[in-house]
């Protein structure tokens, strides 16, 4: 008698891509419209969470919002398709959580995604689980309420100091 064939854990790549995309409004508009009650921003910079169906579609299960402003990212208007994460198969469920879900990996990427192109991502985040989530991905508080940040490299403490005074002088983004 043959055993049968073991099976293969499935990964957080074989059910989740985060990218950038043109277009946020397109494609995870109703997304952010079921959360926020509003149109999707039209302007850069979208990062999606497509969720990799068995059937080979992909499904926008994460957005997140960056606006690009100067040496910094401002990060806002995230939400996540619950809806969608309730009806995905099990090992894929697994899978997500064990990458700390799918806003922590999202997150994650888009860090990844972006550091490259500013000296610090910001956050501005009143929801405590989210907020949980941003500094498990190295957000840290800064002494203004709400607004976290993400150094992407090694900055003098003055230097550091003048984009937490810029990125606060925005308001809530």
């Amino acid at each position: 008698m043959n055993p049968a064939p073991a099976q293969t854990a499935i990964g957080i790549d074989d059910v989740l891509d985060v990218r950038e995309v043109d277009d946020g409004r397109a494609v995870a508009g109703e997304l952010f419209q079921r959360r926020y009650r509003e149109q999707a921003p039209d302007f850069p910079l979208h990062i999606v969470a497509f969720w990799k169906a068995p059937d080979g579609r992909e499904h926008p299960v994460c957005y997140i919002h960056f606006t690009p402003q100067g040496e910094l990212m401002l990060g806002g208007g995230a939400c996540t398709d619950d809806h969608l994460l309730r009806r995905l198969p099990a090992d894929h469920r697994a899978a997500l959580r064990a990458a700390g879900g799918v806003y922590r990996h999202a997150l994650t990427r888009s860090v990844d995604l972006l550091s490259s192109r500013c000296k610090a991502i910001f956050g501005y985040c009143g929801d405590p689980l989210a907020g949980r989530i941003d500094r498990a991905v190295g957000f840290r508080e800064t002494a203004h309420p709400h607004l976290l940040v993400y150094f992407t490299r090694d900055l003098p403490s003055a230097e550091q100091d003048a984009l937490i005074a810029q990125a606060n002088a925005v308001g809530p983004f």
